[in-house]
């Protein structure tokens, strides 16, 4: 085992310390990853507090890492010292299963080993649990790394990891491109991803957002048009428009609303994750033969493409780089919508 330096939180209610966490030792297809910055997703702070439930102290969250290749095992083919590497949400799955083998990893039939709040596969490590990216280093197995193409900083890349690939994930399976509708419901860490990715895959995009307070950011990200869901007239003008929307938000919506806002074999694809359970009437989705779907991230070839087609089209998060010190405030403000659009962890500062 070797030893990193980390940020963790030892209860639901407690504040991020600095502590030395251990990493295995380098197997044959293992890639050593100095993590130069780390995004903080919502998802870490729902894990890091414990509001899904199951949550593992101390925990390290972060699973949008970037980063350079420290070194590699004996079997690696993929990754050589210095390659400018990253990791999302998955380090390991079972490799066998029918998921598995379509790329599609993140639904393993098994359950994909997540990068951090995981029990580790006791064929890579003996005991314990995953520990992700707020730390200095981590060991990946090569399977699991995927390269930052030149062109991204690593700072604006990070958050691609995880927002970047459950965005271009539903766009690429629901074909948005030349010709297509596309909403996006929220502009927030998300959101504002999906806006970039779908107008640069040529779909005509339509942000849906509380408020009108980010239309500007939405007109230069590649949105046409900008509705307030808070004015009631937004879903009579919109009614039956749109091919695809992305739903984004965690909040609790009227999901009727939207699903009426589908055209003929119009999905709605959920992203978000609110508490509470939804209710739909069954004439909503009979009437227009509309879909309401789900999707989780994406695969790791599926990453590896997003992350080259965001470099070929000059497509980053929009960031704000803090340090470590700043974490704390940093959850706080993500979970009062204050911050346009990502925060990043400058990890040099650990």
């Amino acid at each position: 085992m070797t030893t990193a330096a980390a940020y963790a939180l030892s209860a639901a209610d407690g504040a991020f310390e600095k502590v030395t966490i251990e990493r295995r030792d380098l197997g044959p297809r293992d890639v050593l990853i100095d993590i130069k910055y780390a995004g903080i997703c919502h998802s870490d702070i729902h894990t890091a507090r414990d509001e899904w439930g199951g949550t593992r102290y101390p925990c390290v969250p972060g699973h949008e890492i970037a980063g350079l290749v420290a070194a590699v095992g004996s079997a690696v083919t993929k990754y050589k010292v210095g390659d400018r590497v990253g990791v999302g949400c998955m380090v390991n799955s079972c490799g066998k299963c029918g998921p598995c083998l379509a790329d599609e990893e993140q639904y393993c039939t098994r359950g994909a080993t997540m990068t951090y709040n995981s029990v580790v596969d006791p064929a890579v490590q003996p005991e314990g649990y995953t520990m992700g990216g707020y730390s200095t280093q981590i060991v990946v197995t090569e399977g699991f790394v995927v390269g930052i193409p030149e062109g991204i900083g690593l700072d604006q890349a990070a958050p691609l990891l995880c927002a970047g690939v459950t965005l271009f994930s539903p766009l690429r399976h629901w074909n948005a491109g030349p010709g297509k509708q596309v909403a996006i419901v929220g502009m927030g860490g998300l959101g504002h991803i999906g806006v970039k990715i779908a107008a640069a895959m040529g779909a005509e995009v339509t942000v849906l957002s509380h408020s009108l307070s980010k239309q500007d950011d939405g007109k230069l990200f590649g949105a046409s048009h900008y509705y307030a869901t808070s004015d009631r007239e937004t879903f009579r003008a919109l009614r039956g428009r749109f091919d695809l929307i992305l739903n984004t938000v965690s909040a609790d919506l009227p999901i009727d609303h939207y699903l009426k806002l589908l055209g003929l074999d119009g999905t709605l694809v959920i992203l978000g994750l609110p508490e509470n359970p939804m209710s739909i009437k069954p004439f909503t989705v009979t009437g227009f033969r509309r879909s309401l779907a789900g999707s989780m991230i994406g695969g790791i070839a599926q990453t590896q493409e997003m992350l080259n087609f965001c470099a070929e089209h000059g497509i980053g998060a929009e960031i704000e780089v803090i340090s470590a010190d700043e974490i704390d405030g940093a959850y706080d403000r993500v979970v009062a919508s204050d911050v346009r659009y990502r925060f990043v962890i400058d990890v040099s500062t650990m």
